[in-house]
C-alpha cells in the first residue's frame, strides 16, 4: 500500500461516519485553540511588559536605597550629595547624565474632582535621562528649581480624568495637598512600567516638593536615574556608581546599603516570570490537547471493533499486517492533522477577541500568535494522533484472518 493510496482510504473511513468523525476532531480542535490562545496570552504579556519597561528610558540604572537581596544591619540614605557625586565624570566616565527623584502618593484636585497622584520631584535632568517627550508646554528649568516655582507637567492619564482632553491645557491650574499649581506642559504618553503607569503622574520641581510637600530629612532622595553614555557602557557606569557609593557610605567590607538595578536587570526578571507564566498556561491547555488524544484512541478501538470482518477479508486478501497498521495510523493522524487546523483558527480567532477586550478596556496588551506556536500545536497534536492510535491500529494488524472473518 503506497502512502498515497493509504491517504484516500482513510478520507473514505473518516467520511463514512461523519457524526463521529466530527465529534473526535472536536476534542482536538478545542487542545490546540486552547494551546493557541494561551502562548499567544504569555506571549502577549510578556511584549508588553517587557516594552514598557523598555520604554522608561535608554541605557538607565536605578539607585535604591537599602540591599533588595541581602540584609544590611545599617543603611545610609541615599542624597542629593550622592547623586552630584555620582555626575562627576573624574570619578565615573562611564556616567552621561544623573537624576534624583523623591516622590509620594498626594491629592490632587481640579473642579470639585479629587484622587491621589503620584507626585514625583524632579530636576530638568529627569526628561533626558527618563526619555519624557512633550505633547505642548515646556519642561521643568533651572530657573523653576531656583524659585522653588509651584508649576507642573501632568501624564496623560491626569489629563483625561481632570480635563476630559489632552490639548490646550497649559496654564490651567490644579491643586496639590490644596496649593495650586500652574500647568507647564503635557507629557507624552509612555504607558505601564515596572513602578506603575508612566502616565498617571504629575512632575513638579525637586526644590518645591521638597520645601512644602515631600518632606525628606538631610537631602534624602527616594531613588536616582543614572545613564550611561551609551548601551556598552551599563554595566561600567553600574561598577562606577557602587565603588563611588561604598566609599561615601564607608563600606570596607559586607553588602551594599544599596541596590543598583540596571534596565536589562528588570527586562530579564520580567522575561523570566512571563515565561513561566506562559508555560504554566501553555501545560494547562495541553491537558486539554490530551484528553483529544484519547478521544482519538477511544474511537479508533471502536473502529477496529466495528470492522474487524473488514480487516480479516484484507488480510485473507494478501494485506500486510504493515499495510493495516499503516492504514489504522494515517487515519488517527488524519483525525488529528484536521483538529489542529482547525484548532489553529479557533485559536487565533480567540486570541483577538481576548486583544479586543483588552483595547475595549484601555489595557496596553496584544496576544501574540506566533509561528513557533503554530508549529508546535500543529507538530503535537499529529504526534498525538500517532502516538493513541498505535495501539488501535497494532491491535488491527494483529487480528488472525480466520478470527476475524468469524467475527460478528
Amino acid at each position: 500500500m503506497n502512502f498515497w493510496q493509504a491517504i484516500l482510504e482513510a478520507l473514505e473511513s473518516v467520511t463514512a461516519n461523519k457524526m463521529r468523525s466530527g465529534l473526535t476532531i472536536l476534542g482536538i480542535v478545542i487542545g490546540v485553540a486552547a494551546v493557541i490562545a494561551m502562548l499567544a496570552v504569555g506571549d502577549g504579556a510578556q511584549a508588553s511588559i517587557t516594552g514598557s519597561i523598555s520604554g522608561i528610558g535608554s541605557n538607565l540604572l536605578f539607585v535604591f536605597p537599602g540591599n533588595r537581596q541581602e540584609e544590611v544591619r545599617s543603611v545610609e540614605p541615599l542624597t542629593l550629595s550622592d547623586a552630584q557625586a555620582l555626575a562627576d565624570v573624574f570619578q565615573a566616565p562611564a556616567v552621561q547624565d544623573i537624576a534624583p527623584v523623591i516622590a509620594d502618593n498626594l491629592e490632587v484636585s481640579y473642579g470639585g474632582e479629587r484622587r491621589r497622584v503620584s507626585i514625583n520631584g524632579v530636576t530638568p535632568s529627569y526628561q533626558p535621562v527618563r526619555s519624557y517627550d512633550l505633547l505642548e508646554g515646556e519642561f521643568i528649568s533651572e530657573d523653576q528649581i531656583l524659585g522653588k516655582a509651584s508649576v507642573a507637567l501632568i501624564g496623560v492619564d491626569v489629563a483625561d480624568r481632570f480635563f476630559q482632553r489632552r490639548e490646550a491645557i497649559v496654564g490651567e491650574t490644579l491643586r496639590i495637598e490644596g496649593q495650586p499649581f500652574r500647568i507647564i506642559g503635557v507629557l507624552a504618553p509612555k504607558g505601564g512600567g515596572s513602578f506603575g503607569s508612566q502616565d498617571d503622574v504629575v512632575l513638579i520641581p525637586y526644590t518645591t516638593a521638597e520645601s512644602r510637600l515631600i518632606r525628606r530629612s538631610r537631602d534624602q532622595v527616594d531613588v536616582i536615574y543614572i545613564q550611561s553614555v551609551d548601551a556598552d557602557s551599563v554595566t561600567d557606569a553600574a561598577d562606577q556608581v557602587t565603588q563611588i557609593l561604598r566609599a561615601r557610605h564607608r563600606i570596607t567590607i559586607g553588602p551594599n546599603d544599596f541596590t543598583v538595578f540596571s534596565q536589562q536587570d528588570f527586562v530579564e526578571t520580567a522575561r523570566t516570570i512571563t515565561g513561566v507564566f506562559t508555560i504554566f498556561l501553555g501545560g494547562i491547555a495541553a491537558i486539554s490537547l490530551l484528553v483529544g488524544g484519547i478521544g482519538i484512541m477511544n474511537i479508533m478501538l471502536v473502529s477496529v471493533t466495528e470492522r474487524t470482518r473488514e480487516i480479516g477479508l484484507r488480510k485473507a486478501l494478501g494485506a500486510r499486517r504493515v499495510d493495516i497498521l499503516i492504514q489504522f495510523l494515517t487515519e488517527s493522524s488524519l483525525l488529528s492533522l484536521f483538529g489542529g487546523i482547525l484548532g489553529i483558527g479557533l485559536g487565533w480567532l480567540i486570541a483577538y477577541i481576548v486583544g479586543l477586550i483588552a483595547q475595549a478596556n484601555d489595557t496596553p496588551f496584544t496576544p501574540i500568535v506566533g509561528l513557533q506556536a503554530i508549529l508546535m500545536a500543529t507538530l503535537f497534536s499529529t504526534a498525538v494522533g500517532l502516538f493513541f492510535g498505535i495501539y488501535p491500529a497494532n491491535r488491527a494488524a494483529g487480528l488472525e484472518p480466520v478470527e476475524a472473518l468469524r467475527h460478528e
